[in-house]
């Protein structure tokens, strides 16, 4: 009755990632069964793809994200045999926010993983805002040379939340509408937050 209506027709192209609204039907299941194969396995929720020159690997944060967890040795697998220099990942919980439900310490693990590899970029939302973080470590330090950029976006529709405490690491903060555009290059990245109302957010970085 909602994403359909707005956001149905880019269903072929779009590869999604579970939120915490999915999981309120046992399993997610009407999730999976409305994007089907562009969900990766039914029932699993994580998966990963070729995008251009970069890695992009789709995780889920609604269920064990512990590093000894299957979806953990999957992920280091798939790092493990990836031969890409850049990479981007996507989960819904974020690992660091401002915003009213905080950061999600329990994805420490993942991020860890990520940063070992050489990640460059994640994306989640959970939280209705939008919040650009300079490159940090697992534990929220800043890291120019190794640190993973995070953007929250949970800017889609659903009414915009205030933020609370801001974060040390947070470059950019919004409480509005808007979507987000990466340019995804072979070595380098843009980003874009076109808001709907007001100023957005743009930027480049490089990989690692």
């Amino acid at each position: 009755r909602n994403y359909d209506t707005v956001y149905g027709a880019l269903r072929p192209v779009t590869l999604p990632t579970p939120g915490n609204h999915e999981y309120e039907t046992p399993g997610a299941t009407p999730y999976f069964d409305y994007f089907g194969l562009n969900a990766g396995p039914h029932g699993v929720g994580y998966y990963s793809f070729e995008l251009g020159n970069w890695h992009a690997i789709a995780l889920n944060s609604n269920i064990s994200v512990a590093v000894d967890s299957p979806q953990g040795a999957w992920l280091r697998a798939d790092l493990a045999a990836n031969r890409t220099r850049c990479t981007i990942a996507y989960w819904h919980h974020p690992r660091f926010s401002s915003g009213k439900h905080g950061d999600q310490p329990r994805m420490h693990d993942f991020w860890r993983v990520l940063y070992e590899a050489g990640a460059d970029i994640v994306l989640s939302a959970h939280h209705h805002t939008y919040e650009r973080f300079a490159p940090q470590d697992p534990d929220g330090s800043p890291d120019t040379a190794r640190g993973i950029r995070q953007f929250v976006v949970g800017t889609g529709g659903a009414a915009p939340y205030e933020f609370t405490a801001a974060r040390p690491t947070s470059e950019v903060r919004m409480s509005t509408l808007g979507v987000l555009k990466l340019t995804l290059r072979a070595d380098d990245y843009d980003w874009s937050f076109i808001s709907v109302s007001g100023p957005g957010d743009s930027g480049s970085g490089a990989c690692h």
